[in-house]
């Protein structure tokens, strides 16, 4: 039991490190920093203007179809690189399996491209 704490103490030596340093930061920009808060910095959003309807608007569909989008080409990418780096030791269902992976990210496409997703005006 000993020996296996001992093997976590240099992670609690880097979370303890981690943490002073994230502290010291902090604190160093409170003490050194100019503050100097006006109504343009202290305003609700990043633009500088109040905002001027509700925060309950319905969305354009092409916000979901984009996020939709995006998800489809990340996880492609996200799985097919270790999915290339290790075909040689998963064989033939694999294979398959990554077929039938990219046979379903397909059908998202084609539907994405039917929306109109891949227009842009």
């Amino acid at each position: 039991m000993q020996t296996l704490l001992s093997e976590y103490f240099p992670i609690l030596v880097f979370l303890v490190i981690a943490g002073v340093i994230a502290v010291a930061m902090i604190g160093a920009s409170f003490v050194l920093a100019r503050q100097n808060p006006n109504s343009e910095k202290l305003s609700p959003y990043e633009c500088g203007f109040e905002p001027f309807e509700d925060a309950r608007v319905r969305f354009d569909v092409r916000y979901y179809l984009v996020a939709i989008l995006f998800i489809i080409f990340d996880l492609e990418v996200a799985f097919l690189f270790p999915w290339a780096v290790s075909l040689g030791d998963i064989g033939v269902f694999g294979f398959w399996s990554m077929i039938v992976f990219l046979a379903v990210l397909t059908v998202g496409f084609a539907y994405e491209w039917r929306k109109g997703a891949l227009e842009w005006e």
